[in-house]
């Protein structure tokens, strides 16, 4: 199983600088922890600071080494011509190869402000995500559905494919994920249970389409602790909280053993990768933690 990290990017610190700067240190231990890939996540017109993912990740490209990395994107709130030149140009700065994570995104007050119809979003996701691989691979594209365009066509262009790994839950969803994407992405707020269920689904709608996927990936919110006190000190009241209305049967937080029995679950269910996002915030325990899944790696064979 490989293990990759998606950045927290949502920050509430006392200067902006602040927080991009632990953003820029969480992709250096990633590296130095020998992580499979790195992701950044895609929101728009929060309450809050939200730090946006392509000039986000232009920056922390530096600090990242030839491993895959890519951004999500909500794709019925981006004009896909835009889209397009964003991951064309990320491509060309990454070392390695660039996947696309892309969702349908939702709440009302996030597509009202971003000017897009929320009863739109699987029409919308279609159409942008075959207009977007289209640009990709040099076509010259016009739209007059969803979006309106003529002629467009971007440069640069990837160095090689961009993989696609589409985040779905609902099982309309799933089966699109099967029949367009390369990869899926399963939610992070799944249980045990439902996390077998669904990849038992994607599997067989896979199948149904002829498609062998490239990858097939779960989100965790997890936290490696040196010690159980360390665990219950940091994770405990994080969980007892209530984090993002999740079953607590959904998050990982333990000693390197205890995660690595975890993560050894899902690959026996058939994850290929887990892309983990801490639980804490607390940048000390973050970076303690992110070393720690060095170890958890190399227990794994990654």
């Amino acid at each position: 199983m490989r293990i990759g990290i998606s950045l927290t990017s949502a920050h509430a610190t006392p200067g902006a600088r602040l927080a991009a700067r632990f953003m820029i240190e969480r992709a250096a231990a990633a590296r130095r922890a020998g992580l499979d890939s790195l992701f950044l996540g895609d929101h728009h017109a929060t309450p809050g600071p939200y730090y946006q993912n392509v000039p986000m990740l232009g920056r922390l490209l530096a600090e990242w080494g030839d491993a895959p990395a890519g951004c999500l994107f909500l794709l019925p709130l981006w004009n896909p011509v835009l889209l397009a030149e964003q991951v064309g140009t990320l491509a060309a700065i990454a070392q390695g190869r660039f996947i696309l994570q892309c969702g349908l995104g939702d709440g009302a007050e996030q597509f009202d402000a971003m000017g897009a119809n929320m009863k739109q979003r699987p029409s919308a996701f279609e159409e942008a995500l075959g207009v977007v691989r289209r640009l990709l691979a040099g076509e010259t594209v016009s739209s007059h559905d969803r979006f309106h365009f003529d002629n467009a066509r971007i440069g640069p262009r990837p160095p090689e494919p961009v993989e696609v790994w589409i985040g779905a839950s609902a099982e309309r969803a799933i089966d699109r994920a099967a029949r367009l994407g390369d990869a899926w992405l399963a939610s992070p707020g799944l249980t045990p249970g439902e996390a077998r269920a669904q990849i038992a689904s994607y599997r067989e709608r896979c199948r149904a389409h002829g498609r062998a996927p490239a990858a097939i990936a779960i989100r965790r919110d997890v936290y490696v602790g040196e010690t159980k006190a360390d665990v219950e000190a940091a994770a405990g009241p994080i969980i007892a909280r209530g984090y993002r209305g999740f079953d607590p049967s959904a998050l990982v937080a333990g000693t390197i053993d205890e995660v690595v029995a975890r993560f050894r679950d899902l690959a026996a269910m058939g994850y290929t990768d887990v892309i983990v996002r801490h639980l804490t915030n607390d940048q000390p325990r973050v970076l303690g933690s992110m070393a720690r899944l060095e170890s958890v790696r190399k227990a794994l064979g990654a």
